[in-house]
């Protein structure tokens, strides 16, 4: 099963950042959000991408066509141009990277790169958020189903801390937790190839009229995923994702 990765957005709330770069090439620890996402996938043996590019996406392209140096020690000699790696290849993807253009919106970029995905199901994510999600559990949930397509529906961490107050004193404290105030869409969906006929053109926005006629004819299962998710929406969240791939034990390092 192929994996399909939106990675055309411009990212403006992160600022600087996305000044020379898009959004999921934004690093957290030395490695771009987008290698991040892909290694979560692999970990469960789906090497297979496809990534829909956007707003600058020849510094995707860049990466991986200079992948193996980017990632990799290796000798050069400079009298003939040759280059010896000193470690074997390990990372085992197929990378297809398919321009879907600058203003295309979230469906059209699926629309567009349909050649590339084939007459079978997919998987499907954005290219910027990260989560400690059992992709096998979540493909047996979908099959299980028989809808035409699953989303991972996640309760994000609220923003702030809450505090319970009776006649002037506070009768509970509570520091940022996971919300309890529903599920939202997390991204990491399993998407049968019919669901494509639901995209009409380079402006349909995947999450309005796809998703909503899929609701309406009962075709959307919701996987609950209580575990940890996390997007990268502004420099807060880079400096917390930050924070945590320096920490013992990085919460959606699955691999």
């Amino acid at each position: 099963m192929k994996v399909v990765i939106l990675a055309g957005g411009a990212g403006t709330r992160l600022g600087e950042e996305t000044a020379v770069k898009p959004k999921p090439m934004v690093e957290i620890g030395g490695y771009p959000m987008l290698w991040h996402i892909m290694k979560i996938y692999s970990a469960y043996g789906f090497n297979e991408f496809v990534i829909a590019l956007g707003y600058k996406g020849f510094v995707i392209k860049d990466y991986f066509l200079n992948f193996r140096p980017w990632t990799q020690n290796f000798s050069i000699s400079l009298a003939s141009g040759s280059i010896t790696y000193h470690h074997r290849v390990q990372t085992d993807w197929t990378v297809h990277l398919i321009d879907t253009g600058y203003g295309t919106m979230t469906g059209g970029r699926i629309r567009r790169a349909s050649e590339f995905i084939g007459d079978e199901p997919f998987m499907l994510t954005y290219g910027d958020g990260v989560a400690n999600i059992d992709i096998p559990a979540l493909i047996d949930f979908h099959r299980q189903s028989r809808r035409l397509a699953t989303v991972t529906v996640v309760r994000p961490a609220a923003r702030f801390g809450t505090v319970a107050l009776k006649d002037g004193t506070v009768t509970s404290f509570q520091e940022k937790s996971q919300s309890g105030a529903g599920w939202i869409n997390g991204g990491f969906f399993v998407v049968q190839p019919e669901v494509r006929r639901y995209i009409a053109d380079d402006d349909t926005v995947w999450e309005q009229d796809p998703l909503e006629t899929l609701v309406a004819e009962g075709q959307l299962g919701g996987y609950e995923h209580n575990g940890f998710w996390h997007p990268m929406d502004t420099l807060r969240d880079v400096r917390l994702l930050e924070e945590l791939w320096q920490s013992a034990a990085p919460p959606w390092k699955v691999w």
